[in-house]
């Protein structure tokens, strides 16, 4: 059973957030330790193989002396375990003695050599200062049993905490690390249990919903300490960790690539507005099926569908809305309460709504009509958002044109809307009448290949209005373009905003969305 499937015990208390210090001097990384506590830190690890020329007895009083703003780690990496001491253990187990004198309130050890680390101090570790005893894998991340039977080995060095550090090359992969702070959380093991990378990065945040003892980031974007962690803003302020507990809702975005969806800064900060207890996170996955099979928990309650998954996500839903069947992709996935997965498509009243409202507001429409009807509407793409978008102009009464890159595909899409097939050769020189409509709804063009277009400019003359489903910049090559040319843009944020807002009441239960919120947050923040 993955541990995403079991309820989640109660905490012992709040898991701390460790801000990882790389600095290259003694003083710059005391600094950081300030700046950290600024932040909201409730602890710093030193690095002090990092110190460029690191004598011991010159920068440990440094970083060590009192008053300090934070608690401490002192972490002294060998190169065999990811850091950058190359030497004998003694001269380095000396440096920890000293820092365990000092006064440091932690110091870190690998298991490899704790045994001998221990032996070594013979008794004189002061009752304060406790041990952590780590392990790292920088390959992936072994079974269950592979990770418990760690657990004993790092229990039997007398260690004060555990630490287990993996990394995921896929996204399933944490859910064998949650296994093992739910069974430690149990038995009151305290342990630091984190899977590095970006597949990994729920790891980072969920640990406080699994009872970890701390987690770690960085103090800025750049100055990372291990590969996929956030930095101590994000998890204090984006994803509101201090509110994480056992029973918080965890919902998020699923494809490849998430991590930079507003949904992210958006969803979080609405359900914290209206009090919900829930986090929105990145799930990077490239296995659909097999990610909802093990997040399979009644708490993981919603989950918003991107590239590639849209069509997929059809077969893995129990119950489809009639509109989601229809148009063969869906966007949003809602457990019920038996369990059930249920599938809906928010995309295409989004992009609709968005591009209906910029026509309505540059030119005087009959309101009892929709100012698609009898339109020619171009559609670019033959994928799930391509789907919701033709769908949708259908149902308005546009006469629709899907063009793609592979031309069988753009067939098969007009054939289910009742459209016409062209290919991206022949829409070039589309140019049947004036007034026309563009939507693209593939992923040209999208960061970071913000270069990419999927029409020439010369060709964007033959339209009136221009939209595109990429909002990530949110002025895209095309749409740069086609204002160049004079004509009406609507970009992705306008249909994002709109399906936010729906997901938002899908995700809570039925909550009403903070909607100024959620239009302000999606045409502000740049994440």
């Amino acid at each position: 059973m993955a541990a995403a499937a079991a309820p989640a015990p109660a905490a012992r208390r709040g898991t701390l957030v460790c801000a990882s210090l790389m600095a290259r001097s003694s003083r710059e990384m005391a600094a950081e330790v300030a700046a950290a506590a600024a932040l909201g830190a409730d602890a710093a690890e030193l690095q002090v193989g990092c110190i460029n020329g690191f004598q011991p007895r010159r920068d440990l009083p440094v970083l060590l002396a009192q008053p300090r703003p934070l608690p401490v780690i002192v972490t002294y990496r060998p190169k065999w375990e990811g850091g950058q001491y190359e030497g004998e253990d003694e001269p380095r187990f000396e440096v920890l003695l000293l820092a365990m004198e000092l006064g440091a309130e932690y110091v870190d050890i690998e298991l490899k050599v704790a045994d001998k680390f221990l032996n070594f101090l013979s008794g004189r570790k002061p009752e304060a200062c406790k041990l952590i005893v780590s392990f790292h894998n920088y390959e992936y991340t072994p079974s269950v049993d592979e990770l418990l039977s760690l657990v004993d080995q790092i229990q039997a060095t007398g260690a004060d905490i555990v630490k287990i550090a993996t990394s995921a090359t896929e996204i399933d992969d944490v859910s064998r690390m949650f296994q093992v702070l739910v069974h430690c959380q149990a038995k009151q093991v305290p342990i630091i249990g984190l899977v590095m990378k970006e597949r990994g990065f729920i790891s980072q945040v969920l640990c406080a919903k699994y009872g970890g003892y701390l987690t770690f980031a960085s103090l800025e974007k750049g100055k990372e300490s291990a590969p996929g962690q956030p930095t101590v803003a994000d998890l204090i302020n984006k994803y509101n960790i201090r509110q994480i507990g056992p029973d918080t809702k965890v919902i998020g975005i699923i494809g490849n690539p998430v991590s930079h969806s507003k949904s992210l800064t958006v969803q979080n900060q609405a359900f914290r507005s209206v009090g919900f207890n829930g986090v929105f996170l990145p799930f990077l996955s490239d296995d659909l099926v097999k990610f909802l099979k093990t997040f399979s928990s009644p708490e993981y309650v919603g989950f918003s569908c991107t590239m590639p998954h849209k069509e997929t996500a059809v077969r893995c839903c129990d119950y489809l809305d009639p509109i989601a069947r229809d148009i063969g992709a869906i966007n949003t996935i809602v457990r019920r309460p038996d369990g059930k997965l249920a599938g809906y498509n928010t995309d295409y009243t989004g992009a609709i709504s968005a591009i209906e409202d910029a026509i309505r507001a540059s030119q005087p429409i009959d309101p009892t009509t929709s100012p698609l009807a009898r339109r020619l509407f171009v559609v670019i793409g033959a994928g799930g958002a391509a789907k919701a978008v033709a769908y949708g102009a259908k149902e308005k009464g546009a006469r629709v044109v899907i063009a793609n890159r592979t031309f069988a595909r753009a067939q098969e899409l007009a054939r289910l809307i009742g459209g016409t097939a062209l290919t991206m050769a022949e829409l070039e020189s589309y140019h049947p009448e004036d007034g026309m409509i563009l939507a693209n709804a593939t992923s040209v063009g999208m960061y970071p290949n913000v270069n990419g277009t999927p029409l020439s400019k010369e060709a964007l003359g033959n339209y009136s209005i221009v939209f595109d489903a990429v909002f990530v910049p949110k002025e895209t090559r095309l749409l740069r373009e086609a204002a160049e040319c004079g004509i009406k843009v609507v970009n992705g944020l306008e249909m994002l905003a709109r399906l936010v807002v729906v997901q938002f009441e899908f995700f809570t239960g039925g909550m009403p969305a903070p909607q100024r919120l959620i239009r302000d947050a999606i045409m502000t923040n740049t994440q």
